[in-house]
């Protein structure tokens, strides 16, 4: 089999930790999701950056391998600030949180004549984690990205476009996935936060698509120029889970459109098999042109 590029869990742990950081900034800086999703995302992506470490080995071979390995400990710090910040400040609570708090709390007021104690108190407890912290990992990782590119061998601007894309396209089917089952934790969040975050998880697909196919590419797998070992079966089998993430973005789209709070749910298993779909996607594309 011909070697196009070289498949590494280093590389896969750190581009998926940096894109869901992006994905967790790109739900968060509404401010309206509590506190415990972003608790959730960033405890998860931190425990991938350290994974990423753990799993470099002793030695460099070369400055670009040498600055994606140590890169992958300023992202896992890159991940772990904002995580700590938005513990020392939870009292500060969630702006757009409360203030739903407080406008639900007054209907209830006037419909039952209960009165409903306001957040102000809860307001006045200091100042409220800052989202943009989120994106630390993602400036930081940028850089560790590009050399995770080079170190990944083949046509270095094409080989750090794959990563560069495939990072935000793992990121945004994993966070649009535990952003589905947050809805369980906070039932009264309005539905367009999923809706945006399946709207650019399906923009990022067809960039995944096509930086895939470029040769020496899927395209080379097609026309047997690179041997996938398989008979050209895995070539195919990629191709059906390119296509099957799309329809299952679209198909999610169209049953968060349900007005019963099953939609997201449904909507929610949906993603479940986006994220299988997408990991074919993403890394039997680089497994195959690996070799």
């Amino acid at each position: 089999m011909t070697t196009v590029i070289r498949l590494d869990v280093t590389t896969v742990l750190l581009q998926w930790a940096i894109g869901g950081m992006f994905g967790c900034w790109f739900t968060t800086r509404h401010r309206e999701v509590g506190l415990g999703y972003g608790w959730l995302l960033r405890g998860t992506y931190l425990v991938m950056a350290i994974g990423a470490v753990m799993a470099t080995g002793t030695s460099f071979d070369g400055v670009a391998e040498g600055v994606r390995d140590v890169g992958g400990v300023v992202v896992a710090v890159a991940c772990l600030v904002p995580l700590l910040q938005s513990i020392v400040r939870r009292r500060a609570g969630v702006r757009g949180f409360l203030e739903k708090h407080d406008e639900r709390s007054d209907r209830v007021a006037r419909m039952t004549g209960i009165e409903r104690q306001a957040s102000d108190r809860i307001r006045d407890a200091g100042p409220e984690f800052d989202p943009r912290l989120d994106l630390l990992a993602v400036v930081v990782g940028l850089p560790v990205l590009v050399a995770a590119g080079i170190t990944a061998g083949g046509a270095d601007a094409l080989a750090v476009l794959r990563i560069l894309v495939g990072a935000v396209f793992l990121g945004l089917v994993s966070d649009a996935m535990l952003l589905g089952h947050w809805y369980l934790v906070q039932p009264g969040l309005p539905r367009r936060h999923v809706n945006e975050i399946v709207r650019a998880f399906l923009w990022s697909w067809p960039a995944e698509v096509v930086v895939m196919l470029i040769p020496t590419g899927m395209f080379s797998v097609f026309s047997g120029s690179v041997d996938d070992g398989w008979g050209g079966q895995l070539g195919w089998f990629w191709a059906t889970c390119a296509v099957t993430t799309g329809v299952l973005g679209v198909v999610t789209l169209k049953a968060l459109t349900e007005r019963a709070y099953s939609a997201v749910m449904a909507a929610t298993g949906l993603m479940y098999l986006a994220i299988l779909t997408a990991f074919g996607t993403d890394l039997v594309a680089r497994a195959v042109l690996a070799g």
